[in-house]
């Protein structure tokens, strides 16, 4: 297991806006992670109080690029990337402040490139899907 001090010093999300807590397990292809970040109230996503389903896409691209820094071969091949493209993606719950219980966020890289990795997501609670989708991460690019 990787805590949440420690996946802050692998991915570029700072303080508030890493919403990953835990990864649980990850092998060369996939990642399972934990958060409990939709729960709190100062989750920086949050408008008007509430924490909408399409945010689950954030979710599952910072368990992408985790898995990413964590499946490198080399620290410094790991190279900062963007969120390029959502596809065949399906939410099926509206809400995700209103859920009780952790978040389980899978996701299984489907291909990479020296520019561009693509993974295939599943956002779970309590063992019900809340989305799932495809994205695609482009790397090298600068982020502002």
């Amino acid at each position: 297991m990787i805590s949440r001090a420690e996946i802050l010093e692998l991915v570029p999300h700072a303080g508030a806006m890493c919403l990953i807590d835990r990864a649980l397990s990850w092998d060369e292809n996939e990642i399972h992670c934990a958060s409990d970040s939709h729960r709190d109230p100062g989750n920086p996503l949050r408008r008007g109080g509430a924490l909408a389903a399409v945010h689950l896409i954030e979710y599952a691209a910072q368990a992408a690029a985790l898995h990413a820094a964590l499946a490198s071969t080399s620290p410094t091949a790991t190279r900062p990337g963007v969120l390029a493209s959502v596809r065949d993606c399906e939410l099926d719950i509206e809400r995700l402040d209103e859920l009780p219980q952790t978040l389980q966020i899978h996701a299984r890289r489907e291909a990479s490139s020296a520019d561009a990795l693509s993974y295939l997501f599943e956002v779970s609670h309590q063992a019900r899907r809340l989305g799932r989708g495809r994205l695609m991460i482009r790397l090298g690019l600068a982020q502002t």
